[in-house]
This record gives structure tokens, C-alpha cells and sequence, in this order.
């Protein structure tokens, strides 16, 4: 349990990248929002694993082999957050409530992976 608070605290700090990436994406740079939605969790998980792997994993893991486990998760992160928001406005849903769902599907997901594959 110790470690999923301390995954979901890094992953606080992950999100408000991704948040903060996606909404200037659609608000200033006009980009669909499913596209502001993969870029900014790709970039945001790179904030994830630094504080992961120094945080919430710290003594597990490192290295070159846990930073390519971790983009491979990132990427499925980011996919799955694409196609929630997707689906999301195409129901006509705004954004940020499909990127809320999306979040909560990513956290669930990638914690189980990176706990037991990336920083294994």
C-alpha cells in the first residue's frame, strides 16, 4: 500500500504535466483532443518515471532496461488515454471528462505493470 500512495503522489505530479500539456494543446494550439491527450501523457510519463524510479520504486530496478519497460508502458499509458478521450468527444463528452476517465483507467493499468515488469 505504501508504494501506491507514493506512485499515486509521483503520478500527481506526472498528471499535471499531462493535463497542462493537453489543454494547451487544444485551448492554444488547436490540436484534437486526442492528440493533446497521447502527447501529453507521453511527456508526463517521463516525469513519472523519474520520480518513480528514485521514489516509489527507489532500490529496485534501474537503468537502461527499466527506462525501455517503462516507455513501453508509457506508450500503452498514452494509447489508452488517446482512445478514452476519443471515444469520450466523439460521445460528446468534453475533453477533460474523457481524460478523467482515461486517468483513472492509465493509473490502474501501468501501476500493476511497472510494479511487476519495469521496476521489478
Amino acid at each position: 500500500m505504501q508504494r501506491f500512495i507514493r506512485y499515486c503522489a509521483v503520478g500527481a505530479a506526472a498528471t499535471a504535466t499531462h493535463y497542462g500539456l493537453l489543454v494547451a494543446a487544444v485551448a492554444w494550439a488547436g490540436w484534437p483532443a486526442w492528440v493533446g491527450a497521447g502527447v501529453g501523457a507521453v511527456v508526463g510519463a517521463q516525469v513519472a518515471f523519474l520520480g518513480n524510479s528514485r521514489y516509489t520504486f527507489a532500490g529496485a530496478a534501474r537503468g537502461q532496461a527499466a527506462w525501455w519497460r517503462f516507455q513501453v508502458t508509457a506508450v500503452i499509458g498514452a494509447l489508452v488515454s488517446m482512445a478514452v478521450v476519443a471515444v469520450a468527444v466523439w460521445l460528446g463528452w468534453h475533453y477533460l471528462a474523457g481524460q478523467l476517465l482515461a486517468t483513472a483507467l492509465s493509473l490502474l493499468l501501468t501501476f500493476g505493470v511497472n510494479r511487476r515488469w519495469t521496476f521489478a
